[in-house]
């Protein structure tokens, strides 16, 4: 890791651990922050694997301030801030660290922006966006992990973020446009009332591709006068988007 990026993680790492005093509920204990911190360095912001580093301050601040080791299963605590993704149940995944980072970052998102994330999980992702941004809106098609991821995230304080059961492959038209949509399970195509519901300027970062196979994440824009562009970014694995039949 570039040294610069060092002491912006040791000054995002110091400044976390004030607000965790301060906001207990965060579950920022000495032993947490030290895990955090080093995945950061370790597997974040540095170019392990010859894969690119995530170096947006804002980003790194908030992968250091979510407690990850609460949106993982009680038996999964010890592999919280390991590099790779977690089983949290109904066949379903938390994304590894690297990940859920880099797609924040492509995102591009801002204070005053309003994010839609497809696939809720445990809530960590959308948890990770709301460090950034003050709206995220988010669609869960298990009933049982939407209603525990509510309630995960209203215990932890994070007002801003709402959570809904449904299919995501329709989006959320009445909070629609968004500045920014990040799906977090692998689509077979891109679908169209997700590009629809873009706001001009806004992106969107999708995994497309077969399940159970490598996919393609990609990043979708949709310039100011409508149209929209595509870009392959890098080849992933993701669960399957699932559709509610």
């Amino acid at each position: 890791m570039d040294r610069d990026w060092i002491t912006t993680v040791t000054a995002l790492t110091a400044a976390c651990a004030l607000a965790g005093a301060a906001n207990p509920l965060h579950g920022q204990t000495d032993a947490w922050a030290k895990a955090r911190s080093e995945m950061v360095r370790s597997q974040i912001a540095s170019e392990r694997g010859g894969r690119t580093p995530v170096t947006d301050p804002e980003v790194l601040r908030a992968m250091l301030a979510v407690p990850r080791h609460r949106f993982v299963p009680d038996n999964q605590g010890r592999r919280a801030y390991a590099d790779s993704p977690l089983p949290i149940g109904y066949g379903q995944t938390i994304s590894q660290p690297y990940i859920v980072a880099l797609m924040t970052e492509l995102l591009g998102v801002g204070k005053d922006d309003v994010v839609l994330e497809i696939g809720t999980g445990s809530g960590y992702q959308a948890a990770v966006l709301a460090e950034i941004v003050d709206s995220v809106y988010t669609i869960e098609i298990v009933p049982e992990l939407a209603t525990s991821a509510r309630q995960r995230l209203a215990e932890i304080g994070y007002d801003a973020i709402s959570v809904r059961a449904g299919d995501g492959y329709y989006g959320w038209p009445g909070h629609a446009a968004f500045d920014a949509i990040v799906v977090t399970a692998a689509a077979s195509h891109i679908p169209p009332p997700l590009e629809e519901q873009l706001a001009p300027g806004g992106r969107m970062v999708i995994p497309v591709g077969p399940p159970l196979r490598v996919q393609s994440l990609m990043l979708v824009e949709k310039r100011s006068d409508g149209s929209i562009t595509r870009r392959n970014l890098l080849p992933v694995r993701f669960v399957p988007l699932t559709r509610d039949d």
